[in-house]
């Protein structure tokens, strides 16, 4: 009950914001929403890249401790997947600036 009850909530702000987006290019609301969602969105994306690059590197330590001749290997994987991580920071950081 509370689930359906939280979806017909949901639904009825979607509903009731819509008539904002209806706007033209004028009104200073659309350009605001933009520039929030841009900005939460990378929020979003520096704290899991945050996670995730703490759990890479704590996942290799843990590697190395329990196979030290194993380290350049861990050391090459462990590099490359932080760099991965980061970039979707970066990606995320040059959408807001083209959004925005």
């Amino acid at each position: 009950m509370r689930t359906k009850l939280m979806f017909l909530a949901v639904m009825f702000l979607l509903l009731a914001a819509t008539p904002v987006f209806a706007q033209g290019n004028e009104g200073g609301v659309t350009g605001s929403l933009t520039a929030f969602g841009a900005v939460v969105g990378m929020g979003i994306a520096s704290g899991l890249c945050g996670i995730g690059q703490g759990r890479a590197v704590a996942s290799a330590a843990e590697a190395v401790a329990r196979n030290p001749a194993a380290r350049a290997g861990i050391q090459t994987l462990l590099v490359l997947g932080l760099a991965f991580i980061e970039s979707l920071a970066i990606f995320t950081l040059l959408i807001v600036f083209v959004k925005t």
